[in-house]
Parts: C-alpha cells; structure tokens; sequence
C-alpha cells in the first residue's frame, strides 16, 4: 500500500498525473461451485481523514497502488501476496479501466489481472499489518456481496465474460481441478464457467481426441462404474499451442 520512490527517481511536473492501481480478479473452483476472491477493506477509521478512506467496509478484489519503479506484474503479486496469503499465481493482464471517477480519492487508472486458482491449495490471510485489507473470501459468483467497492463489479464481470470466452478455446479448466481427476469432474467445470449444460457423450468425444488428457490407469473410488482418472497432458497442449491449433468445446 506504500508509495516508495527508490533514489535518484524522484519527478516533479508541471501537470498533475492519474495514480496507477492493480487488482486480482481470482476465480476458483469449489465443491459448491465457481467462486470469486474478495478482500474486505478496513472499516472507517476516526483516525485518519475521511478524503483519504475509499469505500469503508467494502468489500473488494485484491489489489493496490502501484509504487514508483514496479513492474504491474510485482506490483499485483505483491499486492495478492499482502491481503490474501497467495504466492506463486500465475496472472494474465486483463483490462485496463480508466474512468476518472472510479475512485473518489483521485483519478486513478486501474490495470486488472485474471488468474484461475484452486482454493484448497492456498490458506487465506492477510499479512500486512499495512494493508487496508482486514479479511479474505471466496464468493460464488452468482452472490457478490452488497457492499462492492469502487468499479469492482464492472471488473468481475469482465473477467468472467473473458474467462467464458476463453474456455472455449484453451484449456484452462485443468487450472481449476486436482492433478489427477474424472472426465465428469472436467466437464462440471465447464458447465460453471459457460452456465450451461454440455452433452456428456460428445464433451467425452471432442475431449479425449484432443490428445490433451493421459489416462493415468487409475479408477475413482465410489463411482459407478468406477470412472478413469486422468491428469493434464501440457506438453501437448504446449505442441498444439506452437502448431496453431486451437482447443475447442
């Protein structure tokens, strides 16, 4: 949350400039559904002037102010690392939103990032005793909360529309699953992400003879019949890739 500007970097202009923030739009996948990360912004405090606390209460999707001299990329994964707990995510630039009055504070132009998680591999919490963050949850994304901060619905719901769009085209629903999983278990990620039902027999059809999944000869407990566990094939999916060949369902 800090604005530090390392030596020898310090400007001055003639005209006033917007500040630059980043923001986490996190999507995760749990057993009751597909799921958005929020972070709940401190309550108001008497303490500090009221112009310089944005959206008290709110709740709001990880993200920060950029510093002076840091890249977008640390600044987000700084800035997840600090009000969530998570590390290592891999995030992909989605939107920039620029709307003057976006942020009461001051004109603020924000560059969102997307990234596909699951839940189980990270235990939530907020690290910095600076951050304006006091918790952090997972939210379906059919219930955002009430109180949403800023522009951040518009944001949300432009990473979905992007994530829907993208689902059909690359894989990234193995980015939400186990290692190991069931080609049912596959395909109920994809019916969240588009909101609609697939056919099982073709989804099976068009899935297995892209060559993106290996059989790993395993059977999963207490199905009936006991259905095949695969694991993602990426080293495939990275030769279609390079060849131009688009994953489609």
């Amino acid at each position: 949350m800090s604005s530090k500007t390392p030596p020898g970097r310090l400007h001055t202009y003639k005209y006033a400039r917007a500040a630059v923030t980043v923001d986490a739009v996190v999507f995760g996948v749990a057993p009751d559904g597909l799921k958005i990360l929020m972070i709940k912004r401190n309550e108001f405090n008497p303490d500090i002037p009221a112009g310089e606390q944005a959206f008290p209460g709110h709740w709001a999707l990880p993200g920060g102010f950029l510093d002076v001299g840091e890249s977008l990329e640390h600044a987000v994964a700084r800035e997840l690392r600090e009000e969530t707990g998570m590390k290592d995510v891999y995030l992909e630039q989605l939107f920039t939103f620029g709307d003057p009055d976006r942020d009461p504070r001051e004109h603020v132009v924000d560059v969102a990032y997307l990234a596909l998680v699951r839940p189980n591999d990270y235990v939530l919490s907020t690290t910095d005793k600076e951050s304006d963050a006091q918790e952090a949850r997972w939210f379906p994304v059919d219930a955002l909360p009430d109180k949403v901060a800023f522009d951040h619905r518009k944001i949300f719901a432009t990473g979905f529309k992007r994530l829907k769009a993208k689902v059909r085209y690359a894989p990234i629903g193995f980015e939400l699953l186990p290692q190991e999983f069931t080609l049912k278990e596959l395909q109920s990620i994809y019916e969240l992400i588009l909101e609609r039902k697939l056919d099982p027999r073709n989804f099976r059809k068009k899935i297995l003879s892209s060559g993106l999944l290996q059989d790993t000869g395993a059977k999963k407990a207490g199905t009936v019949p006991r259905a095949s566990v695969y694991r993602f094939n990426k080293d495939e999916y990275e030769r279609q890739t390079r060849l131009g060949i688009n994953f489609e369902i």
